[in-house]
């Protein structure tokens, strides 16, 4: 839904949850979050997944047949609102994820994440 007095949508302020501690029915491990795809070793799985996410994403009426790369989407479509904000809201997590990463130790500390050359990540 939007907001009543503009044209953009919002989302409420999320909060991380209080026990850090992981629930007594989960079966993931630490190790888990770090497992790598084939395509780019070097990248964890969910942070290839938040960057895949970025740069590529269906159109709802085009499903299955193409993707659309959202950069060049608003590159065209400057008015998308939307879309620009979903873009901030998943790279602010690919961010996030990155920071995580380089302190654990699974990515070097002189990776980084530019959105101008994600699409080449992915191949």
């Amino acid at each position: 839904m939007s907001r009543l007095h503009s044209n953009t949508k919002g989302i409420s302020a999320s909060a991380i949850p209080y026990s850090r501690t992981t629930p007594a029915w989960s079966k993931a491990t630490p190790e888990a979050g770090a497992i790598t795809l084939g395509l780019a070793p070097e990248i964890p799985e969910g942070l290839y997944m938040l960057i895949k996410k970025a740069v590529c994403r269906e159109r709802p009426d085009l499903i299955n047949r193409h993707t659309v790369a959202i950069s060049k989407h608003l590159g065209t479509d400057r008015k998308d609102k939307d879309g620009k904000f979903r873009l901030i809201l998943v790279e602010s997590r690919i961010h996030y994820l990155s920071r995580y990463y380089k302190a654990v130790g699974t990515l070097p500390p002189t990776w980084r994440y530019e959105s101008s050359t994600a699409s080449t990540m992915m191949s």
